[in-house]
């Protein structure tokens, strides 16, 4: 009998708009966002095995070591692991005790914003909800993602969606078509609680954010926006008062993606990866084609990425 192994991919996401409001009792901070998943991505591949309670989960670095961003010895704690955290909360809400081998091969750099953990653990849920138990509730798999992490929920399924409070608030959008991304990963990770702290303590009223209608702007009808009111709240922070090398190499990437023609420049998530927004996959490439060139002199780790929005999460296949 042949052996049946699941391949789900785990896309990363840019947030095109990311507000930051008070912290909350909890210790977490309610965001107003915009999520956008991409073809570009980690791939995991999950089968069952015989061995009760067994559990082997292979990272696969090959691209990441391909792109410079080798992570250093002894990072990844398997208890800190997102897919093996994602096993072990399911197995605790659903009982099962059979056996999981998983090889994720990593292409999503660390530390980016873009997401990898996040995803990595959504698809292993999605996975197991495929192999083990396929009439889960949506309300479990979505109880499930939001006490892994404030951006799984999001990625159980995708697309482009307006994110509010913790991450567990989700209004599906539709995404603009036609469009490219040119990514930009800087050859630093930036550390999301730090980023979180230091952006408390540097604006004078954190949370004040009135805008209203965000969700209803442009970007939600699916054309592309004639102006782009959008922002991160962490990157004047870190322009204004982050490492200065760092905000050198972010005034950089910003300056060279404007002046390559990208219509809108972000940064995504709490850092470290940047990126453009095109209109025109010629001159898309051309400005990753010029960045890609400008690693040896910037950062061996740096890389650019160019890709283009999903319209919805990859489907999984078997074999």
């Amino acid at each position: 009998m042949k052996e049946t192994i699941l391949r789900i991919e785990a896309p990363c996401k840019i947030n095109v708009h990311l507000r930051v409001k008070d912290r909350r009792p909890d210790g977490y901070h309610d965001l107003e966002s915009i999520f956008v998943t991409l073809a570009f991505g980690d791939t995991l591949w999950v089968k069952r095995t015989e061995e009760e309670g067994g559990c082997t989960i292979l990272m696969d670095w090959q691209a990441l070591q391909s792109a410079g961003n080798i992570p250093g010895e002894g990072a990844f704690p398997l208890e800190k692991n997102s897919v093996y955290r994602a096993i072990s909360l399911f197995r605790v809400k659903t009982g099962f005790k059979g056996g999981i081998r998983v090889r994720v091969e990593k292409r999503i750099p660390l530390g980016a914003g873009l997401g990898g953990g996040s995803s990595d653990a959504a698809s292993m849920l999605r996975a197991l909800q495929v192999l083990v138990a396929p009439n889960l509730p949506r309300e479990d798999l979505l109880e499930m993602a939001l006490a892994l992490g404030s951006d799984v929920p999001f990625f159980l399924w995708g697309g482009a969606a307006f994110v509010s409070g913790r991450g567990e608030q989700i209004l599906p959008l539709k995404a603009v078509e036609g469009i490219w991304i040119v990514l930009v990963y800087p050859g630093f990770p930036s550390d999301t609680a730090r980023a979180f702290r230091l952006l408390d303590q540097v604006r004078p009223e954190p949370g004040l954010v009135k805008e209203k209608g965000i969700r209803d702007l442009i970007w939600a009808l699916g054309e592309y926006p004639g102006s782009w009111p959008y922002r991160n709240d962490f990157l004047q922070v870190f322009l204004d008062a982050g490492n200065q090398e760092q905000a050198a190499v972010y005034r950089r990437i910003v300056q060279e993606l404007k002046g390559r023609g990208a219509d809108f420049v972000g940064l995504s998530g709490a850092g470290s990866a940047c990126f453009g927004i095109f209109s025109n996959g010629g001159v898309a490439k051309e400005a990753g084609i010029a960045l890609s060139e400008r690693k040896a002199a910037w950062n061996q780790r740096y890389f650019v990425q160019v890709t283009f929005p999903l319209a919805y999460m990859v489907n999984e296949g078997v074999e």
